[in-house]
């Protein structure tokens, strides 16, 4: 997909906050520093429209982005960040699961991991969460060009094994260096909508 436009519009934290249009939504979920903010600047063509940062927890909000006026990503806070207080992670928790639970524009979510690394417990809980409430997802395994192409299957048979992928779910080799994944990454997107 050529992106035209893209814009941050609101950081919300509650139902009422989030945008009223019944535009398609993809929701971005990882663990704290996967690679999520890269993603979507890579996917947008954008340099920083999602700020990257090396120190974890940033993101605290549901941030969503306008696409070519006609669908929003949506970044939620990365999962298994242990340096905020247990409140915080709780609210984190209730916000992310009040808008995957109840979100009618939601479309499928887009479940960022780590390629060079087996999925954390973190992942496969957000995994087996996603599974439970019916919600389509798509594995997106970022930082494919920090690892020898020649090892790329032994790494994603490591991710499907653990995550225990079901079969009728996705999972696509990323790298926000390189380019790898995007387009397909776009074509699935485009099947949900």
């Amino acid at each position: 997909m050529k992106v035209n436009s893209a814009d941050i519009v609101i950081s919300a934290v509650k139902p009422d906050q989030y945008p009223g249009e019944a535009l398609p939504e993809f929701a971005l979920a990882g663990r704290s520093n996967v690679g999520k903010s890269s993603f979507i600047n890579k996917m947008l063509n954008r340099k920083n429209l999602a700020r990257t940062s090396s120190k974890p927890g940033k993101t605290q909000t549901l941030n969503f982005y306008l696409i070519n006026e006609i669908l929003h990503f949506v970044d939620v806070p990365g999962y298994g960040y242990a340096k905020v207080s247990k409140s915080e992670r709780e609210a984190w928790g209730k916000m992310i699961e009040t808008y995957l639970t109840n979100r009618e524009q939601l479309r499928a979510v887009v479940q960022i991991v780590d390629l060079r690394h087996p999925p954390s417990k973190d992942d496969v809980m957000m995994y087996n969460f996603l599974k439970h409430y019916e919600i389509p997802c798509i594995i997106i395994a970022t930082k494919a060009d920090k690892i020898p192409k020649a090892k790329w299957q032994k790494h994603l048979k490591i991710a499907k094994e653990t995550l225990d992928l079901d079969p009728n779910d996705h999972i696509i080799l990323f790298s926000s260096e390189t380019g790898q994944g995007k387009d397909e990454a776009w074509g699935l997107l485009r099947s949900y909508m």
